[in-house]
């Protein structure tokens, strides 16, 4: 059966982390979901580059982070924030297609 993310997570957001680097952030409403989608793996580096077109270089880090129920992944910018041709200074608009994801679980 497929689930959807906006199922069981509560929140799903992407800021700056820093002007180079953008994070998203995946928070779980419940425990079990937030454990069976860590042990399933699913959010991964494979993903994370084909919903943003990236390759592994691009991927500073996927970690779980277990008290906050939440997985936190951060990319390097393809632009500096407010760089020429840069249209999201915040990064706040760049988590969309994470709104998509399915699971099997």
């Amino acid at each position: 059966m497929k689930t959807k993310i906006t199922d069981i997570a509560s929140v799903i957001r992407s800021k700056n982390s820093g002007p180079y680097e953008i994070t998203f952030d995946i928070i779980f409403n419940e425990r079990k979901d937030f454990e069976r989608i860590c042990n399933l793996k699913c959010i991964n580096e494979e993903l994370i580059c084909s919903l943003y077109g990236l390759t592994s270089d691009k991927i500073v880090s996927i970690i779980a982070f277990v008290p906050a129920k939440a997985i936190k992944a951060t990319i390097k910018r393809p632009l500096c924030s407010g760089d020429i041709g840069e249209t999201d200074v915040y990064g706040a608009q760049q988590h969309a297609p994470l709104l998509n994801l399915e699971f099997d679980m």
